[in-house]
């Protein structure tokens, strides 16, 4: 039996709290500290020409390459909001082979552009592992089409004996799409360890349970939520680890 570790989180796009303050070189530092196989990221900036020109230590490549660095030798990237001066979008990093990955757009037509990661990891010792790296609309009812869509990719398209892990910030404060979830066969791991959902919205005091890591086919070991600084420092979000065994 295999056992990963995985680090699921929203960046801000690489900005403080109340994004004044850049802090992705202090992000890539406590993530690295953390030691995830595999790292589940939303709004991360492909290319931003405008934030580039002002920070000095703006990266010149990809925030998810800077990120990976040479610990996650594969990643990949979905592509969701595109603007004159650059992208954002969510990404995930992987120590491990990423076979392949496919984004897909779950955006309502006329709001916010959202998608859907999907990637095929090969793990060591085991099959392979499906992931789908989530960042759902903050309207309630674009959010029911979205767990709608993301359930039926769930149902259609992923070997129903494949090990799974869903991850992401699913924007559901209200938990009223979690029900959906569970009904789709997926468990979530902190609420399975701990009894509860882990509150990860606003950093500095985290009330809101919006991030979530989804399991099927997969046994959670442990899972925690990262709210202590530097944490708190870091993002409009705080992260969330698991331990999971497949």
């Amino acid at each position: 039996m295999a056992s990963i570790n995985v680090l699921t989180l929203n960046m801000h796009m690489g900005f403080n709290l109340l994004g004044r303050r850049f802090v992705l070189p202090e992000l890539r530092e406590a993530i690295r500290a953390v030691s995830a196989d595999m790292v589940f990221l939303q709004e991360v900036l492909g290319e931003h020409a405008h934030h580039a020109r002002r920070h000095a230590a703006w990266p010149a490549g990809p925030q998810y390459e800077f990120l990976a660095d040479t610990l996650w030798t594969q990643f990949a990237y979905g592509r969701n909001a595109v603007y004159p001066h650059g992208h954002h979008g969510n990404a995930l990093m992987s120590k491990f082979p990423i076979a392949s990955f496919e984004n897909r757009d779950v955006s309502v037509q006329g709001h916010e552009q959202r998608g859907l990661l999907h990637a095929i990891v090969r793990a060591p010792e085991g099959p392979e592992v499906h992931t789908v790296c989530v960042h759902l609309g903050l309207r309630e009812s674009h959010r029911q089409k979205q767990i709608g869509l993301l359930c039926g990719i769930v149902a259609d398209e992923i070997p129903a004996d494949a090990p799974l892990v869903v991850a992401g910030d699913f924007n559901d404060w209200r938990v009223r799409g979690h029900a959906l979830l569970r009904r789709c066969g997926l468990v979530e791991a902190f609420e399975h360890t701990r009894g509860r959902l882990a509150r990860t919205f606003p950093s500095r005091w985290p009330t809101l349970p919006v991030d979530r890591i989804y399991l099927r086919n997969a046994r959670v070991a442990q899972a925690q939520v990262l709210s202590t600084q530097p944490w708190s420092h870091l993002s409009d979000h705080v992260p969330l680890l698991a331990r999971i065994d497949l």
